[in-house]
């Protein structure tokens, strides 16, 4: 059974930072693309940013480039997101997802990931 548990989310002040952390079990990352997204009370839900567990290839959201960094331990099948300078605009419940890329380019279309966490909620106050 895949599974995908997400963790470290919590409130902090603006311009901190936070760690989260998607550990995965029931598949390993080899041919996945693992990814984050976000979603907003009354906002659709966004990618943040996106890993190939092939090639190690990333992608990110425009807004958060120069400020999150998304990395990998595939020994640990784990997936992780640093998150500096944060922003009350950041504030969201996180997700971390998965799906089968083959190889192929990976995306940060919703739609392609058919593996989800519960997410975890990440506050940032002013």
């Amino acid at each position: 059974e895949v599974q995908l548990v997400e963790s470290g989310g919590g409130l902090v002040q603006a311009g901190g930072s936070l760690r989260l952390s998607c550990a995965a079990s029931g598949f390993t990352f080899d041919a996945y693309a693992i990814g984050w997204f976000r979603q907003a009370p009354g906002k659709e839900r966004e990618g943040v940013a996106c890993i190939s567990g092939i090639d190690g290839s990333i992608y990110y959201l425009n807004s958060v480039k120069d400020r999150f960094t998304i990395s990998s331990d595939n020994a640990k099948n784990t997936v992780y997101l640093q998150m500096n300078s944060l922003k009350p605009e950041d504030t969201a419940v996180y997700y971390c997802a998965a799906y089968y890329s083959g190889g192929t380019s990976i995306s940060l279309n919703q739609y392609e990931y058919n593996y989800w966490g519960q997410g975890t909620q990440v506050t940032v106050s002013s």
